[in-house]
């Protein structure tokens, strides 16, 4: 048994069911995490019903402790992952004994490329992102090389985060680190993981040659007014405090 899939959904989320569907011939375990308030497609996974609502890192941790594969996927109900793409990461997971983070290049639906590699952020790139100011200074052009949008590597490369809507971790790094950090309840957390890993010594890796389609929301790029931006700003401040060493490094 070489690699578990958990699969995160909560009412509101697109229907995993395609997600499902791509990663359950692919994987050896597959899990379900539910939010209540729902009823969406299971397929073959094992569902694991929460009372209350959970967020990412909480609902990563319960299926990683449910399941025994030395390496764990964590993915967001909107992906599907494209044939052949779990096996070329493990492959390169299991040669890379030090990598304890990858992910694939994700891929629009309509086939153009996501951005997912990215720099650690900055306090004032964030603000821009994250207020009004985003729709004068535009930071999807601006902010080039936190989105690392003039590198598009053909070949595995190290990374500094990748974007938590599908990571590929080792077992082992999570045991060490303790999970993810169940207090962020939407966003950060993936930076959180890959930041605490990169302090003890693992390494992030995007790997180019596995690809899997996002079907991506971007809810929290439409409005600043909505419960996901107070949750995002949370996650921000939640980070500063634990790192405040990051705002001199970034």
């Amino acid at each position: 048994m070489t690699t578990a899939a958990i699969v995160i959904w909560t009412p509101g989320d697109p229907d995993p069911g395609p997600c499902l569907d791509s990663l359950a011939p692919q994987v050896d375990e597959l899990v379900l995490t539910v939010n209540p308030g729902g009823s969406p497609s299971t397929g073959s996974a094992d569902v694991i019903e929460n009372e209350s609502t959970l967020g990412f890192g909480a609902n990563i941790n319960r299926g990683v402790a449910a399941t025994t594969a030395p390496f764990a996927i964590a993915s967001n109900p909107d992906i599907e992952v494209e044939p052949g793409a779990i096996a070329t990461l493990t492959a390169f997971a299991e040669a890379h004994p030090r990598c304890g983070i990858a992910a694939p290049q994700l891929h629009y639906p309509d086939g153009s490329w996501q951005p997912s590699r990215r720099s650690f952020p900055t306090v004032r790139g964030t603000l821009v992102r994250r207020t009004p100011l985003r729709r004068v200074l535009h930071p999807e052009t601006r902010q080039r090389g936190h989105y690392l949008l003039d590198e598009r590597p053909t070949e595995p490369v190290q990374s500094d985060w990748l974007l938590g809507a599908f990571l590929f971790l080792r077992r082992e790094m999570l045991d060490e680190l303790g999970g993810l950090d169940e207090g962020y309840r939407l966003y950060g957390d993936d930076i959180d993981l890959a930041y605490r890993a990169r302090q003890a010594g693992w390494e992030r890796w995007y790997v180019p040659d596995a690809v899997a389609i996002h079907h991506h929301q971007a809810v929290t790029d439409r409005s600043f007014l909505t419960r996901r931006t107070l949750w995002h700003w949370r996650s921000i401040f939640r980070f500063v405090r634990k790192h405040p060493e990051s705002l001199r490094a970034f």
